[in-house]
């Protein structure tokens, strides 16, 4: 009987993986995954919500009760842009809620708002009358009052949870979060670490401090857990280990989520963990508006990418529907303008690449950010928004989260100039194209 690479993959033992720091090349694309071992793991990997956390809980007579407390706060998406948000226990997104199938659960939910709101717990299976539908399964949960909602849990999978009162106000204000149902049995494939990320955008209008909810496609923040690039947190893990990350989208738009240096598996999300036939390798993945979606792979040695792959999606803020002056000879403009602008900077004629040292030059409208932020061991990232780094390295303790800096490349392993010569001239390309 024939076997393919991926089953061949699947089957071989956990012994056969090769130490990284000797094949490091080789791992990029061969590194086997986790075997099925046909018996389940007993118990569960918490979950870990980047820049964030899980909500404590207490038992009370057999139930898991938890409380959510629903109300304004001020928030950074990034050092030098803070504003007025709305969300749940002092965050936004409000803390992950984490159990397991089978658990009887109550949340308390109390209302600091300034008007009613409400929670939903989005895909998660429950009697009518607990689903949070204002006006339809409950009245309004009204300022100042604390409700209870308790229930069973009968799944597992990556859910979430939001308000469904005045939820075009209360969503784009950040009032929302991921909520976890571990299998009751284990997982025939256990995961050694495990993500949890939320997608969202916002309009925060330059030199503004509170979102506007009226926005519907102009959104000029777009967050990983409420937060933009450089200040999302990296993704950990050592060097063979198995990771799951939970992506949840509660933002307005749909995210082509691209991870570098692995092929993912989609193993799952709403509906739980799928069936191992039925995962799918990927390197993008669409995380759809209000769906949920788990990607799975074994970690390999480097620093890796993770971001949206819309490219105005891995950007600050942003000012819509300026002019683009790529191309378009600006001389003596700067000196011009800067009579009725003082510190004007011309910029833009070859491309925005210099926007990082613009930027720092001549700062913005108040409570604004550079659209592209960050540095890396070879220079400016040029990225911001849905954008974080999988920092994966051998010698990581299990279970450490600490950043471990940046990648030590293996000689040879870095790409190398090969020529400082200058770009060919327009005759050099009809050259060498023929004409």
């Amino acid at each position: 009987m024939s076997m393919s690479r991926r089953e061949l993959l699947r089957n071989v033992g956990a012994a056969a993986l090769i130490p990284a720091a000797a094949t490091a090349a080789a791992q990029v694309t061969d590194t086997p995954a986790r075997p099925s071992t046909g018996t389940r793991r007993s118990g569960y990997t918490p979950v870990r919500t980047l820049n964030g956390r899980t909500l404590a809980h207490r038992m009370v007579d057999g139930v898991k009760e938890f409380h959510l407390v629903a109300e304004e706060i001020e928030h950074t998406f990034a050092p030098g842009c803070v504003a007025k948000c709305w969300g749940y226990n002092r965050s936004t997104p409000g803390p992950t809620i984490e159990a397991v199938e089978g658990d009887r659960v109550r949340i308390l939910v109390t209302n600091r708002l300034p008007e009613p709101t409400t929670i939903h717990w989005h895909g998660i299976l429950l009697p009518c009358g607990m689903d949070g539908i204002a006006g339809l399964t409950q009245p309004p949960i009204l300022p100042g009052e604390t409700w209870a909602y308790e229930f069973t849990l009968r799944q597992h999978g990556t859910h979430m949870y939001h308000p469904h009162a005045d939820e075009m106000t209360q969503m784009a204000f950040g009032m929302m979060g991921m909520f976890i149902i571990h299998p009751k049995d284990g997982e025939a494939v256990p995961v050694d670490r495990d993500y949890a990320i939320l997608l969202h955008n916002w309009a925060l209008h330059p030199g503004t401090y509170r979102p506007d909810p009226s926005i519907m496609t102009d959104f000029d923040l777009w967050t990983f857990n409420s937060k933009v690039y450089p200040a999302i947190d990296p993704l950990v893990a050592r060097s063979g280990e198995r990771v799951r990350i939970r992506v949840g989208n509660l933002s307005m738009w749909n995210h082509p989520m691209h991870v570098h240096g692995v092929q993912f598996d989609v193993t799952g999300g709403d509906g739980g963990r799928w069936p191992e036939r039925l995962w799918r390798p990927e390197v993008t993945e669409i995380v759809g508006v209000g769906q949920t979606r788990d990607l799975e792979f074994v970690a390999v040695p480097g620093d890796w990418a993770m971001h949206c792959h819309m490219a105005h999606h891995t950007m600050n803020t942003m000012g819509h529907d300026i002019p683009n002056p790529v191309g378009v000879d600006q001389a003596g403009v700067e000196a011009r303008l800067q009579k009725f602008l003082p510190g004007y900077m011309a910029m833009g004629r070859d491309g925005m690449a210099g926007h990082q040292a613009h930027a720092a030059a001549m700062p913005g409208p108040p409570n604004t950010l550079p659209m592209m932020m960050g540095k890396g061991p070879f220079g400016d990232i040029e990225m911001g928004g849905m954008f974080t780094v999988i920092k994966v390295r051998d010698d990581l303790a299990p279970g450490d989260y600490r950043d471990p800096g940046w990648y030590r490349h293996p000689e040879g392993t870095i790409a190398r100039r090969v020529s400082a010569a200058a770009a060919p001239s327009k005759d050099d390309d009809h050259a060498h194209h023929g004409h």
